[in-house]
Formats: structure tokens, C-alpha cells, sequence
């Protein structure tokens, strides 16, 4: 392996030549403690930055094994120094001058939720490290300026490591706290399934966010208080005794005045697939990990998806037990999307009826008595969701402002008042008895059940011969991948633009090597996931190096970003291929 020096040496000799001379440095270098891996030289200074990555020997870095042996502490541990890299590194991004983005220095950016990302990743065995980042390689118009290229590679790149990727110059204790808050909210998942719960919002949590474009906890929020009626006591492993509000298994409704919180409780729920920072009000809100946020969709592609539980009879004679449509309903859409759900492994549905079509929601009796149900296609969800919920084991969180239809098929009923929680389960049952309860679908339904299996894609014959696919994400709202848009932006529990981003390398490999019309989507989402624990994104991205801004996301968006995708074609009869 080349050394440090032998670098300087060549940075020396291409200075004031022309940009693409850049392309030698490419390789391992030896630094002092860390091995400098210039992987990728971009040919252009306004182009994407180069790639480039920091491999730290385990004995080196130092930090303990028992920090990094659980898939959870050592994602958080990783999460906790790539915020802290991005720290020392926004003091020197740019301060090497040049054309286009000449001195930049990029990591990720990571947001209030601890998720896996590319940028940082620990070998579980040895403790070795691997930071990736991106680096613009200064330039004075299109020609090489080495100088300034080597301040950074030479004084603020090992700056940033030495402080940023040593347990020996680390806050220890703030690591430590780090890896205690990720042993606590594992205890309190576990606790979920062994207490039949599907989620937990702690007293003292702080679930308001600042604004509309900031998820950060608003100052002088309400905290939440659990009713007394709902409170469960958990034991933490390093916290300690914690008292907060227990959502059980089945049917509960959330009920309220607008803006008294209702749906930030929903949101808080939402996100509480993920676990948090210390700091950010949601730290112990915790959600059963396959639920699935279900909303109307108007315009989305639905793919031979069977959505007769909520939907027969069309008056064009369509099918609905292999529906498909390039154009989605507001109600065909929000069939599709619990069903999927379903056939995704989801164990609990978060419904707000503001993004919801009210024809699936509801229908009220006066309605039933003008339109006959014989003329009516649809069977609301308010007449499926107790069978959801005993025939299936898939529970409903529902938010309800302004129909009381859902009282009486509710467990546990909770009203928001002013962003504190009250249950009043049997003050709005002895209330319903007042009033006749809706019978929308009179007629004997047959129960529903869980997908007996998924589906079966093909990907066009070229895709699996195209090795030159372009993936390129959209913020949080689409992917395209070789020019093939994915709309995402009702995938509402994607919360980082990486997440996207990692979502179209999995697409792409999908594409070209696993939807061959024999596999079912659930093969190929296994596979998927297996591929990444197993061999990390190389084992998905291949290539000669890895992106830098990736973040894993969870299988239920990974079947939703399929479900999405308009080139990829749901098979018939099971024997389609590509």
C-alpha cells in the first residue's frame, strides 16, 4: 500500500494540469493511524464531488466490542459519530478554494431518527471502522489546484478523524448514554409483544414539532401524560423505572376539537417505528415496527392487487380480485394500500381521517336508505376493522374528528384536549346508546383474511442486461431509476431523503436480478433484506465503491416503493416472465 507522502508527491507533480489528472490519486493511501481510500475521482469540479473513505483498524479505534454486538447499539453508535463528524467538518467545508464545488466537504446529515446509513459502518467482529464522505477536489477553472487539495487531505480531513473517530478523544459518556437510550428502547419493543401492546408514548414526551419544515421538538410544548386508566409502568435496563400511556392490541380511536393534538399524536406514532436521539421529545415513543400509516392516494398504480374485501361489483364489470389501474381512486387507492400493508406483514394500521376518502371510511345510514347497497361497490372500513383486528391480529390506530360512527366499534377511545390525552371509552359508549348504530352493509360479509401469498412481478427483459441504470433521488417524494419515476411522497413513514436513495439501489438490483416472474414479492423483499444484513450495500450496489448516502429503510416501504413502481408488472397466472 502506497503511503501518505507517496500522495503529496503526486499531488505535487499533477499540480495546474487539467482536472482529469485527478484520476491518479485514485487508491489506498497509509495515513497516520487510518488508511485514506480515494475511490471515486469525479472528472469535473461543478460535477458531484469525489468519493472517498477512512477505513480505522478496530485496535486502532478503540471502541468497545461490546458497544457495536447488537444491531441496534451499533447502529446508534454509528448514528452518534456521523453527526459528530459532520460537526468538525462543517468548520472546514469550502475553506479550500477553487471553481464549482471546489472545497466542499460532505457527510450525512442525519435527522431526529437513529437509522443505518452507508456513511459510517462498524464490522461487528473486529471493530473496524469505515467513514465515507464526499470531497470536491479543488480547481482553478478545469485545471488541478493541488495546494489547496491538500489542506484538506493533509490538515483538515485528519483533523476531523482524530477528534470525530477515536473512542480516545470521544465524549465517552455521551457515547455511553448513546448505546444506553438504543438497550431501553429495545427493552421497551420487547415489551410491546410481551405486554399485548402496539405502542408506548411516555409521560413527559414532547410529540409537537417546531414547524412545518423543522422536526425538532417545540419549545414549551404540552408534555404528555398518559390517563391514569391507560398508564403502564415499564422497568428500564439503564433508565429505570418509566410510567407512560399503553396503546393495546385491537381497535382505539383518538377523538378531539381540531388542533388539540390529535393527529401530532398520530405522527408521533407514525414515526415511532424508529427510534430517536436523547433530546428530541419522542425518545421513548415506541410503535410496533410493521405498522403502516394508510391514506388515500389518488392517482396511484395498483398492480393486479385484490381489494374485494373493500370493494365488488363495479359497474364496468371490472375485476377486484387482480384490480389494476394506472389511476387510482381516493378509495381504490386506500383499499390497495391496507391490503398491501397486510400482505407487507404490517401488525397495526394509523389512519387519520383527514387523509382519508371518506367513501371508504364511512357510509351513514342515510346514504345507505337514498343509494341501495346493491348499488353501492364499496364496503367501508368501519365495517372491516373489528375483523381486522380478530380474524387477521391487525390492529387499527384511528384519529376522528368529526364522525362518531367508529365509537362503538372501538376498544379504547381517547380524547385529546389541549394536547393532553383523557380515555373515555365508557362515558362515549353509555353516549352512543343514544343513537342508532350504523348498519352502512347489512348483508353477511365474509371475513377477512391475511394475503395467503404475495404476488409476482417481471421487470422488462432489458432491465436485467442494463448495467448502466441511473439511480437519482428526490428528496423524500420520488426515485427514478433509469429514468423510471417512483412517486413516494405519500409513503408517509419514509423520513430521510438517504432512505429514497437506498430504496432505488434496491430497485435497480430487483430489477436485474430477482423480479423474474417466478419469485413472489415477498422472496424477493426477503432476499433483499438479507442481502444487505448479510454482505452490506456492496452486496446490493456492487461497483467499485458505495455511495455515501444511503439509509436503510424498512421492509414495509420496501414493498411500498414496488407497489409503485409502474414498470414493474404484476404476473397473471404466476408464470409471467421477463
Amino acid at each position: 500500500m502506497k503511503q501518505a507522502r507517496d500522495l503529496q508527491e503526486l499531488l505535487n507533480r499533477i499540480d495546474h494540469r487539467g482536472y482529469p489528472a485527478y484520476k491518479d490519486t485514485a487508491g489506498q493511501w497509509q495515513f497516520d493511524g487510518y488508511v485514506l481510500s480515494i475511490d471515486h475521482v469525479q472528472g469535473d469540479p461543478f460535477a458531484s464531488p469525489s468519493k472517498v473513505s477512512v477505513h480505522i483498524k478496530g485496535a486502532q479505534a478503540g471502541f468497545p466490542l461490546s458497544m457495536i454486538e447488537e444491531e441496534d447499539t451499533r447502529t446508534a453508535l454509528a448514528d452518534a459519530l456521523i453527526r459528530r463528524f459532520a460537526r468538525e467538518a462543517g468548520q472546514y467545508s469550502f475553506q479550500a478554494k477553487g471553481s464549482g464545488k471546489s472545497g466542499l466537504i460532505s457527510v450525512s446529515r442525519p435527522g431526529q431518527e437513529v437509522l443505518a446509513r452507508s456513511a459510517c459502518e462498524f464490522t461487528k467482529e473486529t471493530g473496524d471502522l469505515l467513514f465515507r464522505l464526499e470531497v470536491g477536489f479543488p480547481a482553478n477553472g478545469r485545471t488541478v489546484n493541488a495546494r489547496e487539495l491538500q489542506k484538506i487531505l493533509f490538515r483538515f480531513l485528519p483533523e476531523c478523524v482524530q477528534r470525530s473517530l477515536y473512542y480516545k478523544n470521544a465524549d465517552k459518556a455521551h457515547l455511553a448514554d448513546v448505546v444506553k437510550l438504543a438497550e431501553d428502547q429495545r427493552y421497551i419493543r420487547q415489551q410491546l409483544k410481551e405486554r399485548g401492546l402496539v405502542a408506548f408514548v411516555a409521560n413527559g414526551a414532547i410529540l409537537p414539532r417546531e414547524s412545518g419544515v423543522s422536526d425538532r421538538p417545540m419549545k414549551h410544548a404540552v408534555a404528555f401524560r398518559s390517563p391514569e386508566s391507560m398508564e403502564v409502568a415499564l422497568n428500564l435496563p439503564n433508565r429505570g423505572l418509566l410510567k407512560g400511556m399503553g396503546v393495546p392490541q385491537g381497535v382505539t380511536l383518538i377523538v378531539g376539537g381540531g388542533y388539540h393534538g390529535k393527529s401530532t399524536l398520530l405522527k408521533a406514532l407514525e414515526r415511532g417505528v424508529y427510534n430517536h436521539i436523547a433530546g428530541d421529545g419522542r425518545e421513548y415513543v415506541i410503535t410496533d415496527d410493521t405498522a403502516v400509516k394508510i391514506r388515500a392516494e389518488d392517482g396511484r398504480s395498483i398492480q393486479r392487487t385484490d381489494i374485494s374485501m373493500f370493494i365488488n361489483g363495479l359497474p364496468n364489470g371490472r375485476d377486484t380480485k387482480a384490480f389494476c389501474t394506472e389511476d387510482a381512486s381516493g378509495s381504490t387507492s386506500q383499499a390497495a394500500n391496507v391490503v398491501e400493508a397486510m400482505e407487507a406483514g404490517t401488525r397495526l394500521f394509523l389512519i387519520d381521517e383527514d387523509t382519508s376518502a371518506t367513501n371508504f371510511m364511512i357510509r351513514d345510514a342515510l346514504m345507505a336508505s337514498v343509494v341501495h347497497k346493491d348499488m353501492e361497490p364499496i364496503t367501508p372500513f368501519i365495517d372491516r376493522v373489528r375483523d381486522l383486528y380478530t380474524e387477521c391480529g391487525v390492529s387499527t390506530i384511528l384519529v376522528a374528528g368529526s364522525c362518531g360512527a367508529y365509537f362503538y366499534k372501538s376498544d379504547h377511545i381517547v380524547q385529546m384536549m389541549q394536547y393532553e390525552p383523557s380515555e373515555i371509552t365508557e362515558a362515549a359508549k353509555r353516549e352512543a346508546e343514544r343513537f342508532a348504530a350504523p348498519d352502512s352493509q347489512p348483508q353477511e360479509l365474509k371475513p377477512p383474511a391475511l394475503p395467503q401469498s404475495a404476488r409476482r412481478f417481471a421487470a422488462d427483459a432489458k432491465a436485467a442486461h442494463n448495467d448502466r441504470m441511473k439511480v437519482k433521488g428526490m428528496g423524500k417524494d420520488a426515485v427514478s431509476i433509469d429514468k423510471d419515476t417512483i412517486e413516494l411522497r405519500y409513503v408517509e413513514q419514509l423520513v430521510d431523503a438517504e432512505q429514497t436513495m437506498a430504496l432505488g439501489y434496491l430497485v435497480k438490483y430487483a430489477k436485474q436480478r430477482l423480479f423474474d416472474g417466478k419469485k413472489d414479492l415477498n422472496a424477493v423483499v426477503r432476499l433483499l433484506m438479507q442481502t444487505v444484513k448479510e454482505k452490506g450495500w456492496k452486496g446490493i450496489c456492487g461497483g467499485s465503491y458505495l455511495p455515501c448516502n444511503l439509509a436503510m429503510p424498512r421492509a414495509q416501504e420496501v414493498y411500498a416503493c414496488f407497489n409503485r413502481c409502474r414498470t414493474l408488472k404484476a404476473a397473471a397466472d404466476g408464470k409471467q416472465r421477463a
